[in-house]
């Protein structure tokens, strides 16, 4: 896999698993930040609004470096655990994964519990497609109109397309690029005499 590659869910996906009476509903969400989740755990909580439990977990960012799970008062590392491994296990990111239980009123042990969660949380995962993306570093470049020619030479031959671009006396333009081809790029321009090239912000 490339490092700027990473995979999201193009579509919801559900997951149910039952034992001994207990139900376990699983629910995929695409998020793309912290509040995102919440908002989607808080809507699960409404929508199953007399269940006992709604374990969770959530993973956001390309860097995977944001990242939770709630057990929701079932034991420790039992529910939160074990789904949001689940979500590492598919190698996925921009996710949380609720999983609501109604209790069966037979008690499922610690063992009953991880394999309940974690086979609804998987069942759900499995159920959505899963789309690729990259990671893209977006640029600007600043030149005179004199190096209209040498700028677009090089943007033709890295298949760039321009964006928000002002062309007068003194020409502007951002382009974007994956994160694998920034430096090569960066450094074409920057060779490029009289054309100031910026780092803006990655996407």
């Amino acid at each position: 896999m490339n490092d700027d590659t990473y995979y999201m869910l193009a579509t919801r996906g559900e997951g149910l698993y039952k034992e001994k009476g207990s139900k376990f509903i699983a629910e995929t969400f695409t998020v793309m930040n912290e509040d995102e989740a919440k908002a989607a755990v808080a809507s699960v909580k409404k929508n199953y609004f007399d269940a006992r439990h709604h374990c969770y977990a959530y993973m956001i960012g390309p860097d995977k470096k944001t990242f939770r799970s709630s057990d929701d008062g079932e034991p420790s590392g039992t529910a939160g655990k074990p789904i949001l491994n689940q979500i590492l296990s598919k190698d996925v990111t921009n996710v949380c994964v609720v999983v609501t239980r109604y209790f069966g009123g037979i008690k499922l042990g610690t063992s009953g519990l991880i394999n309940a969660y974690k086979t609804a949380a998987r069942d759900a995962l499995d159920n959505a497609q899963v789309v690729g993306k990259t990671i893209n570093e977006i640029y600007s470049l600043e030149f005179e109109y004199p190096l209209m020619n040498e700028v677009m030479r090089v943007m033709k031959e890295e298949g760039l397309e321009q964006q928000n671009q002002r062309f007068e006396l003194d020409c502007y333009l951002e382009f974007s690029t994956r994160k694998n081809s920034a430096s090569r790029i960066f450094e074409k321009f920057s060779n490029l005499f009289g054309v100031k090239i910026t780092y803006l912000k990655t996407v």
